[in-house]
């Protein structure tokens, strides 16, 4: 080839890169959000909330496309997707990082182990919850935040009130080894499946109930195809909003910094509308008419407290005895109450 022609094609390779490079350089950086519920749960609301702000303090340079309902991954997928780098943010429930290694995590599964949300909350913003998400960064992930929904209730198509209500109902449980020791204490058989599936289980008898936060209960019309609600209060579900450790730590650091800003935001919100949108859910379920809402009284609360309380000691040698005291001392646990 003449030198000429070298030039020329050098010329036009340069020309037909350079607005491409151009687009690149202006283009948003993407983040990918998946989670599994519903957009009008706590957890859908602060997702859109996160994305709004991020796109605001980072004047639209970080682009968060948010995927709910399982529309990417179902709760067995969407760890591995992260840690392959196919979504850059999730937000799983607390009992998911069991199955990583990081066991600690089902600790908030306990059964009974909050008595409110301050309690919760003397774990999740002091220095016990952020050591946990610390355990996270060797499996890949950095813990950015803890988002509240809120505490759980039981379902079932028979009324729930004494413990002896359980003996032999099929229940579904997220993959937790707390939870199924949970149900077992009470005389259930758990089932483990993932949520996306929990509708059309209930529907069709594979399983007799489940157990979940109101907001959940109420946006995944689980109301429809359970007869009997039982406000229990007996444990608690929580997300842990994460994100792909190299993706996150490649982020120019004004950018991340920007975007910390925005994720603070928005677990204030997020943990601001909780109770409010689970005690809404409660009250939408009661006007339904499909769902009858029962409250437990003091005395059959305890005897669920005390059929469940067998779950702290068993659960010693997986979470560790040291840590579940540590969790009793800064929650101000009382198996008493």
């Amino acid at each position: 080839m003449k030198k000429w022609q070298k030039w020329l094609l050098t010329g036009m390779v340069s020309l037909l890169a350079w607005p491409l490079g151009a687009n690149a350089s202006t283009a948003p950086i993407v983040i990918k959000f998946s989670h599994v519920v519903a957009v009008d749960t706590p957890k859908g609301k602060a997702a859109e909330k996160f994305r709004d702000l991020a796109a605001s303090y980072t004047q639209n340079r970080v682009k968060v496309e948010v995927y709910p309902n399982s529309q990417l991954y179902k709760d067995k997928e969407e760890l591995e997707a992260l840690q392959m780098g196919a979504v850059q943010m999730l937000a799983p429930s607390l009992a998911k990082f069991g199955p990583l290694g990081a066991k600690e995590f089902e600790a908030f599964d306990l059964p009974f182990l909050f008595n409110d949300f301050d309690a919760l909350h003397k774990v999740t913003k002091g220095p016990l919850g952020q050591t946990l998400l610390r355990k996270l960064e060797p499996k890949g992930i950095i813990g950015l935040a803890y988002w509240d929904n809120g505490f759980k209730q039981m379902s079932a198509n028979k009324p729930l009130r004494e413990p002896t209500d359980f003996q032999g109902l099929k229940m579904r449980i997220q993959s937790s080894k707390v939870l199924d020791a949970q149900m077992r204490a009470m005389g259930a058989m758990p089932q483990t499946m993932a949520f996306s599936e929990v509708y059309q289980a209930l529907q069709t008898g594979v399983v007799d109930g489940t157990e979940n936060p109101p907001s959940n209960f109420y946006t995944q019309k689980m109301h429809e195809v359970q007869k009997y609600l039982t406000i229990s209060n007996h444990g608690y579900l929580g997300y842990a909003v994460i994100v792909n450790k190299d993706f996150w730590m490649g982020l120019p650091g004004d950018l991340r910094q920007q975007l910390e800003k925005a994720m603070s935001e928005a677990t204030v919100y997020a943990n601001q509308i909780a109770k409010q949108e689970n005690d809404q859910a409660v009250e939408a379920v009661r006007a339904s008419g499909k769902t009858e809402v029962l409250t437990l009284t003091p005395a059959q609360r305890r005897l669920w407290q005390q059929k469940m309380m067998v779950v702290h000691t068993q659960m010693e040698d997986r979470i560790g005895k040291e840590l579940i005291a540590e969790l009793h001392r800064a929650a101000g646990f009382d198996a008493g109450r």
